[in-house]
């Protein structure tokens, strides 16, 4: 029997989880839950985002970037209860205020922003707080839960100017990090197997995994 797309990354997505849990990485901050699975959300590729949200794995985790959008508190809101109901994690991009708001479990900042990191942590300990890294200068030692390195592969959005890093690459860095690293950027489930072995503990995606969890 085929699988579907949404099978093969979860899958993978897994497997990538488990194997990075078996590998003993330095951290300030432990015992901190990070799913297999990231969904990143964007205004103009995902739009409906808690639709997807609702349909990801139990245990799955959901990155909110509103952009400026002004209906941000009400797609948070949606996606908060999304996520709730599914066990999920909530992170909201670069808006502490609004993660506050609506009950999410942390935040998740842009590599231009990762030096905020620190004042969060004090501010809430118990939030789960990412950052994005687009190169070696976003993988320096920082108090964060985990970083997501893109882009991997071929990207759309903001990252479809960049350079794509490869899976040598990716890996290379991987071994430098200090801190788990998720892949993102072009990931689907024709290349997400590339991905055993990295060293990566889970996958991030947006067009793909709304693709692969949309609504029937």
């Amino acid at each position: 029997m085929n699988r579907t797309d949404a099978e093969i990354l979860w899958e993978v997505a897994c497997v990538l989880a488990r194997d990075a849990a078996e590998v003993s990485r330095p951290r300030d901050r432990v015992g901190r839950r990070l799913p297999p699975l990231l969904f990143f959300t964007d205004p103009d590729r995902t739009p409906r985002p808690w639709e997807t949200a609702a349909r990801l794995p139990v245990g799955s985790g959901v990155v909110f970037r509103h952009f400026g959008q002004a209906d941000a508190r009400q797609t948070a809101l949606r996606l908060r209860e999304a996520t709730q109901d599914r066990g999920g994690l909530l992170l909201i991009g670069l808006d502490a205020e609004l993660a506050e708001a609506v009950g999410a479990d942390g935040v998740h900042l842009p590599e231009r922003a990762l030096d905020q990191a620190t004042g969060l942590i004090a501010l809430r300990p118990d939030w789960t707080i990412t950052g994005a890294a687009h190169s070696r200068v976003g993988l320096r030692p920082v108090a964060l839960d985990a970083l997501i390195v893109s882009p991997v592969f071929t990207a759309g959005g903001a990252s479809a100017d960049r350079p794509t890093l490869g899976l040598t690459t990716f890996a290379s860095w991987i071994q430098t990090a200090t801190r788990p690293i998720y892949a993102l950027g072009g990931i689907d489930s024709g290349n997400a197997h590339s991905l055993i072995g990295s060293g990566a503990c889970g996958i991030a995606g947006v067009s793909a995994i709304q693709s692969a969890f949309r609504p029937d």
